[in-house]
């Protein structure tokens, strides 16, 4: 996954997850999208190994992409 890869939201949940834990009905409140839209992207970047979900939809950070991109 590359930087040009990630949509807004996914910007919008590393931001959040930076700050600390979330669930995706939390990041879809703060954020003003969809919970299904969230666990969406989430799943995606679960899949990439950006987050981890730890339990019933606690996410966390696992890695921080933009540190990978100059």
């Amino acid at each position: 996954m590359t930087e040009i890869d990630l949509s807004p939201t996914d910007r919008a949940i590393f931001k959040m997850l930076r700050e600390g834990r979330c669930t995706p009905a939390y990041i879809a409140a703060e954020q003003e999208y969809s919970r299904a839209h969230v666990r969406n992207r989430l799943q995606r970047l679960t899949e990439h190994g950006y987050v981890t979900r730890l339990h019933k939809g606690l996410c966390e950070l696992d890695s921080d992409p933009s540190t990978e991109w100059p």
